[in-house]
């Protein structure tokens, strides 16, 4: 289903090196032709340091040409190159592997303790000049495709670079970047949560722009894909990164990436926290219907703005093709479709007291005897408060009262959010207020 693909639009905000496993995914599904894929690769290869990479897609594009020179030379000056970094910066690296400092970093994590360290006891290594060349080094082993060691390479910069030093943003996503690669989805996590309190730290301190914070967190946006959709928590991180850290990422979506609402609603029918955000998630997909629409987020229109079970039910049917063929969601095929399922009986139940089986069945698109055994399973493992009436083949509905804990939870569950945003708001127009005077009193003066 080329028309629901959202490769394009997602590629446009993450770095080329992410891309391929996209186009890998898109190769295995035959949804375009194989020679546009080996072309976008090959596109995508001339800016990087992968030639034997880039040589392979040449040779399976032009089977019958010859290898371009221009590939032969780069290959020679890249090697020449990496060997001259590697030699400059090897000795340096495994200081880290002696005794001494592993104990250092294991206690101090001060970046000034360590280098005094380094130059008392190894002074025939200067870090003044090493330093900026491990960073070159990094960059070049990523473009090589030598993601493990460039993470390991970024972790040693870090150690020894103040927090403000000049690259420590580019430091952390090629960090991100590096770990995502290798599919190290732990740390891949925690380099995230450290992205996204940086950028927030950066918007709060004035560092950067409005319209660079706003580039940043659509980049966390998208390069998170790959975290949400691995990790095993990672589905409850992107339902908190939306609905508990303020309102900046679901502006940024709704500013510059609509598209992403077929991932957040994802993750709210597949997350078993769903009930507590499907509320604010409705008003949201209503909010950009006119920008953004797919069967996943139409599912949710029909279901719970239209109330249309059949209408679902078609929604269902093409939701189970454009899993099929997303990289993030196809691992959740299964999962999404039972939840969806669940998801459509639960609303199906609040406005019926009692249904036929088959009723049930045809609007759950499946056979007689699936919907009850499916039923029974439900009501055997405390999910569904109903009983099952065999002689006339009707399901009968018990109360659904909403507890009057659960109706506290719903009215105070985004007084935090709501209190950081306002707090956030005050001191901007603070800052604002105090750089005015300022600006006043240096007229003045």
């Amino acid at each position: 289903m080329p028309q629901y693909d959202l490769t394009n639009k997602i590629a446009q905000h993450l770095d080329r090196h992410m891309i391929f496993p996209l186009l890998e995914f898109l190769s295995s599904r035959r949804i375009y032709d194989e020679k546009t894929i080996l072309s976008k690769k090959l596109e995508l290869l001339n800016d990087t340091n992968m030639v034997d990479f880039a040589v392979d897609c040449y040779r399976n594009l032009y089977s019958d040409d010859d290898i371009p020179e221009h590939l032969i030379e780069k290959r020679k000056l890249i090697v020449n190159e990496l060997v001259e970094l590697r030699d400059s910066v090897s000795p340096f690296i495994d200081l880290f592997e002696r005794e001494d400092v592993k104990k250092l970093l294991e206690t101090d994590r001060d970046h000034t303790v360590i280098l005094d360290h380094l130059r008392n006891n190894y002074s025939e290594y200067n870090p003044d000049e090493t330093i900026p060349i491990l960073y070159r080094f990094a960059k070049f082993q990523y473009e090589c495709g030598g993601y493990e060691k460039t993470s390991s390479i970024l972790d040693a910069y870090r150690i020894l670079v103040p927090g403000n030093d000049k690259h420590i943003g580019d430091c952390m996503w090629g960090k991100l970047s590096s770990d995502i690669l290798t599919q190290n989805w732990e740390q891949s996590l925690s380099n995230l949560i450290q992205l996204r309190e940086w950028i927030d730290k950066s918007d709060k301190d004035g560092f950067l722009s409005s319209l660079q914070i706003l580039q940043q967190r659509c980049w966390l946006i998208h390069w998170g894909l790959y975290v949400y959709f691995h990790h095993p928590k990672g589905r409850e991180q992107l339902i908190d990164l939306f609905f508990s850290h303020g309102e900046s990422y679901l502006n940024a979506v709704q500013t510059t990436c609509p598209h992403i609402l077929r991932y957040i609603t994802a993750a709210a029918i597949i997350s078993k926290r769903r009930k507590n955000i499907m509320k604010d998630l409705v008003k949201i997909i209503q909010q950009e219907s006119y920008n953004y629409r797919d069967p996943i987020t139409e599912l949710v229109e029909c279901l719970y703005v239209n109330f249309d079970f059949d209408g679902a039910q078609v929604k269902l049917r093409e939701c189970d093709q454009v899993l099929a063929n997303d990289f993030f969601l196809a691992g959740f095929h299964d999962e999404f479709i039972e939840n969806a399922r669940l998801f459509s009986f639960e609303t199906f139940c609040r406005i019926h007291q009692c249904i036929t089986i088959k009723m049930l069945a045809e609007k759950l698109n499946m056979t007689n005897e699936e919907a009850e055994k499916w039923i029974v399973d439900l009501i055997r493992n405390a999910r569904l408060d109903a009983k099952i009436d065999s002689k006339l083949g009707h399901v009968v509905f018990g109360a659904q009262a909403i507890s009057p804990y659960q109706q506290i939870i719903e009215k105070t569950r985004n007084l935090t959010m709501r209190v950081n945003a306002v707090s956030l708001a005050i001191d901007k127009k603070m800052r604002n207020v105090d750089n005015l005077g300022n600006w006043n009193k240096t007229t003045s003066e």
